[in-house]
């Protein structure tokens, strides 16, 4: 138990020295990722549909 209560007191120390995001930063930040899905989504979006396009023509 005594570790424990150890371990608690040393994780509350190091979460006091993380320097945590403002709102805005955050807002930013989800966006960036976001948009970066958003892209690779349309990418390999894009990849497949032109590989199933070759595949339909060569199939037949």
């Amino acid at each position: 138990m005594n570790k424990l209560t150890q371990f608690l007191k040393e994780v509350r120390q190091e979460v006091r020295k993380v320097t945590w995001p403002t709102k805005e930063e955050t807002i930013r930040y989800s966006l960036m990722v976001v948009i970066a899905s958003l892209l690779v989504a349309v990418y390999l979006g894009g990849i497949d549909y032109v590989v199933a396009e070759a595949l339909k023509r060569f199939i037949q």
